[in-house]
């Protein structure tokens, strides 16, 4: 059974780096190569969120190590974010990031130019 568990603790320790960063970076690449605009808005979006996100586990630090399943929690967050199949970073992003900049006059309405 340690043999298992120490097996799993090193699984869960590369998984953090290969789905927080690795695939991203991957992925922002290609996207960048990409014709397609959806794709940028995703990993732009991601990056906001990866950010946010690492900025206030360094402020919360204290209080986050008092949470047991933090990493564990986090590591979920970020695959919702990162895979495909849900695109959650641009999900975020559409519903509360942009809500909360044009809420406080930080980000104006995109106005759209008439062509004649």
């Amino acid at each position: 059974m340690t043999k298992l568990w120490t097996f799993l603790s090193a699984l869960h320790s590369i998984a953090g780096p290969v789905v927080m960063l690795l695939y991203p970076l991957y992925a922002s690449v290609l996207a960048i190569e990409s014709p397609s605009k959806a794709d940028d808005e995703q990993w732009l979006a991601y990056w906001i969120l990866y950010s946010f996100l690492t900025l206030s586990e360094l402020i919360l630090q204290s209080l986050l190590e008092w949470i047991p399943i933090w990493y564990t929690a986090k590591l979920m967050l970020v695959a919702w974010l990162v895979l495909p199949q849900f695109r959650g970073a641009a999900f975020i992003y559409n519903r509360v990031v942009r809500e909360q900049f044009r809420k406080y006059g930080i980000l104006k309405p995109k106005v759209q130019h008439q062509t004649q």
